[in-house]
C-alpha cells in the first residue's frame, strides 16, 4: 500500500559504515553506542539490530521500557540504562539482563536491601554537568559503599561532559581531571571496573585523553557531528533522509497571504503547493522563516509558517505533480540539504531535529537484514 504522508528512509549500510569509521578512530576501543529516543529518530529496534551485527559492544538507552523493547525484538547485546536508577523497577531490570545506572547514595540504599539476582551496575560521578552523578568531594564514600554490596555485579565507572563539543575545551579539561580523581581513588581502594568511560560524540574528536577503554556515541554513528566547533575530518555521512510528497497545487494571485497569521505574501502570481508534512512530523516551525525543501536540485522557499500536519512553498512554474515528493533533509536524487544547516539557522541542534521526528513519518529501511 502507497503511504501518501512523510517519509525517512534510513540507510542502514551507511549507519554500519559509520559504525566501522569511528571504531577505527578509537582504536578498537569498545563502544557503547546510544540508541535512546527511538535511536534519534532512526528506529531504535532496526538500529540496533544493524549494530549487533556489527559487533558492537553494548548498547545505550534511557529508559528501562525502552530496553525492554529491544530485548522483545530479539536484541542480545549489552544493554545500559541512561535513566536515574528506580528501584521499583529492579526486578524488570534483572529478568531483561539491563544494566543499571547509579548515581546517588539513596541508590545504594536501596540496592542494599535487594536480595534477588545480583544486578550489573554503572557508578556515575559528577564532574562538572550537575546533573545525575555524586560530586567529586563524595566520591571515595560513593566508591567504599558501593564496593561493600554483594547485591550488584560493579561494571562501569562513569561521567558526561557538557562542554566537550566547544571550541574552549579548558571545562572540559577540567572535568577531565576530576574523573582521572576519581579512577586514581578507584585504584587506592583496588576496584577494578571493568569499563571506564567519559568520552561522548565531542569528546571522540575533542577529548582524546578521555576514550579510557569505552566510549559512548551516538549522533556521529547517524552522520552528523555534535556540533560545528569540533574537527569534522571523519567522513561519516548522513544516515536519515526526510521526504514528504506534494497533496495539492494552487494557483494565486500576487498579494496572497499564506498560512496562519499571514505573515508571508506573495509578490508576484504564482503556484503554491501544500505539502503533506508539519511540525508534528519533525519540520521544525521557526523553519519557515530561512526554510526550503528541494525538488530536482531547486530550492523551493517555504512560504509562511509551518502548519502541524502540512506546509506550503513556492514552485513557480516548475513541473511538479500531486504525489510528487519533495526533500526535507537529507540526500537525494533531489539535491542535499544538511540538517546541521537547518539547526543552525533556527538556532537549535541536530539532536533536537532528529528526534523530534513523530511517529506519524512511514520509516522505510535501506540494507536491512532479514
Amino acid at each position: 500500500m502507497s503511504h501518501l504522508g512523510p517519509k525517512v528512509h534510513i540507510d542502514l549500510h551507511q549507519l554500519k559504515k559509520n559504525y566501522q569509521i569511528v571504531k577505527r578512530e578509537v582504536k578498537d576501543i569498545p563502544i557503547m553506542a546510544t540508541v535512546k529516543a527511538n535511536a534519534y529518530g532512526h528506529g531504535a529496534i532496526e538500529v540496533s539490530k544493524a549494530l549487533e551485527e556489527e559487533g558492537v559492544r553494548y548498547l545505550a538507552v534511557f529508559t528501562i521500557d525502552e530496553g525492554i523493547e529491544l530485548r522483545d525484538a530479539g536484541i542480545k547485546t549489552d544493554i545500559f540504562i541512561y535513566a536515574k536508577f528506580d528501584p521499583t523497577r529492579i526486578e524488570d531490570a534483572t529478568k531483561h539482563n539491563l544494566t543499571l545506572n547509579i548515581s546517588s547514595f539513596d541508590d545504594l540504599k536501596a540496592l542494599k536491601a535487594h536480595t534477588g539476582n545480583t544486578i550489573k551496575v554503572h557508578l556515575k560521578i559528577d564532574t562538572g554537568m550537575t546533573r545525575l552523578g555524586v560530586p567529586l568531594d563524595q566520591a571515595e564514600a560513593f566508591l567504599k559503599e558501593a564496593d561493600q554490596l554483594d547485591s550488584i555485579e560493579l561494571e562501569g565507572l562513569y561521567s558526561h561532559f557538557a562542554t566537550a563539543d566547544e571550541g574552549d575545551l579548558s571545562y572540559a579539561n577540567s572535568q577531565l581531571s576530576k574523573f582521572n580523581e576519581v579512577i586514581e581513588i578507584s585504584k587506592k581502594l583496588e576496584m577494578s571496573p571493568t569499563f571506564i568511560h567519559c568520552s561522548n560524540s565531542g569528546a571522540i574528536l575533542n577529548v582524546k585523553e578521555s576514550r579510557f577503554n569505552m566510549i559512548r556515541t551516538g549522533m556521529l554513528l547517524y552522520g552528523a557531528f555534535p556540533s560545528d566547533e569540533v574537527p569534522q575530518e571523519l567522513p561519516i555521512k548522513p544516515v536519515m533522509t526526510f521526504t514528504a510528497p506534494v497533496v495539492e497545487i494552487r494557483d494565486v494571485k500576487a498579494g496572497t497571504h499564506i498560512s496562519y497569521g499571514g505573515v508571508y505574501t506573495t509578490q508576484s502570481d504564482t503556484r503554491i503547493a501544500v505539502v503533506q508534512a508539519g511540525f508534528a512530523d519533525g519540520v521544525p516551525r521557526p523553519w519557515y522563516i530561512d526554510g526550503f525543501v528541494k525538488f530536482k536540485n531547486k530550492n523551493l522557499k517555504i512560504t509562511g509558517r509551518i502548519c502541524m500536519d502540512q506546509l506550503m512553498i513556492d514552485i513557480g512554474s516548475l513541473d511538479i505533480n500531486y504525489g510528487d515528493e519533495v526533500l526535507i533533509f537529507g540526500s537525494n536524487d533531489h539535491g542535499s540539504i544538511d540538517i546541521n544547516h537547518i539547526a543552525k539557522k533556527i538556532d537549535s541542534t541536530s539532536y533536537v531535529l532528529v528526534t523530534a521526528l513523530g511517529i506519524r513519518p512511514k520509516r522505510i529501511y535501506k540494507n536491512l537484514s532479514c
